[in-house]
């Protein structure tokens, strides 16, 4: 039993030595990234991100919430934040981290209601089943595809114009979420920095797909 301890032991060190290396290569991505689209980069924890944005779903869940490696500032004349996020469940042997990645574009003083848009997925149907109805459209095949959701009807059907829905018919892994003054793209795991480019690209293209009269008030 005594053999197994010391070799336990080293795959231990093995480990932290290469995420730690893992890690440092992941800043100095995001680093370049940043410096490249001549965006601000921050590596270290910030825990007022989540509390800023505790509106959207996954900023609501768990404890020991924070943001790392953000990136911000104008990206195509639009108000970008781009960062890891992590939070936990559980505690002692049930204990479990979450690493997610959001990209978010701020629009200073609008108001949107709450509206969620997914890959349909078992769950989703399930929930169905309970009451818990999403929001159809003309188009079929969007509907099974995503499960849109939010208390305001008429302006899921704004956002998911015959435009958006190709757009996202295209794009089925995106998950979107938006409320208050932000649009975001939330992903279940961390991204690359090359992700995140191409997610900050797709964030602006969603952002151009709303018609204008949404934002006639910010």
């Amino acid at each position: 039993m005594s053999f197994f301890i010391p070799a336990f032991i080293l795959i231990a060190i093995i480990g932290a030595i290469y995420s730690a290396i893992a890690a440092r290569k992941r800043r100095e991505g995001l680093f370049e990234l940043a410096q490249r689209l001549n965006l601000n980069f921050d590596a270290g924890k910030d825990e007022e991100i989540p509390e800023r944005f505790g509106f959207l779903k996954q900023f609501d869940e768990g404890h020991d919430r924070y943001a790392a490696n953000v990136i911000s500032g104008n990206y195509q004349q639009n108000e970008i934040l781009a960062f890891d996020y992590h939070y936990t469940t559980g505690s002692g042997k049930n204990r479990q981290d979450h690493n997610l990645s959001f990209v978010i574009l701020v629009v200073r003083g609008s108001q949107f209601p709450q509206l969620t848009i997914h890959r349909e997925g078992f769950f989703d149907r399930v929930a169905e089943t309970f009451g818990l109805q999403d929001i159809k459209f003309e188009s079929a095949e969007f509907s099974k595809a995503f499960c849109v959701r939010s208390p305001d009807k008429k302006f899921a059907y704004d956002v998911c114009n015959a435009r958006m829905m190709e757009y996202l018919l295209a794009n089925r892994d995106l998950s979107v979420e938006i409320e208050n003054e932000v649009i975001a793209l939330a992903f279940n795991s961390r991204i690359s920095a090359d992700q995140f480019e191409l997610n900050l690209q797709r964030l602006i293209e969603i952002r151009s797909r709303l018609p204008d009269y949404l934002f006639t008030n910010t």
